[in-house]
């Protein structure tokens, strides 16, 4: 069986995400992403603690495809060191994955 992901990626502003996500989802790394705004983020930074409004981005996709994403991602971010991380999918409806398969590469 295939490995699905959910990646999650945070970004400053919401029009950096509706970029990546439609860049990801018409190159065919992405099958879907939702956007989520005013995620409140504390984070330590150069030797600060920050505070931060950021806007999630829940990625699916699969494991094949997480190197290409990854570093589309990197090459689209404002951020120097981006929040990239997936977690590995352990069940879900068939007809969605096979739908996410049709979708993505």
């Amino acid at each position: 069986m295939k490995d699905y992901l959910v990646v999650f990626v945070t970004v400053p502003k919401e029009e950096e995400a509706v970029k990546i996500s439609k860049t990801l989802v018409e190159e065919k790394i992405a099958g879907c992403i939702n956007i989520i705004k005013n995620v409140r983020s504390i984070y330590s930074w150069e030797g600060k603690i920050e505070d931060d409004t950021e806007v999630l981005m829940i990625i699916k996709t699969t494991s094949d495809l997480f190197e290409k994403l990854e570093k589309r991602v990197k090459s689209l971010h404002s951020y120097t060191v981006p929040e990239i991380i997936a977690i590995k999918i352990k069940k879900g409806s068939e007809n969605y994955l096979k739908w996410l398969d049709e979708v993505i590469r």
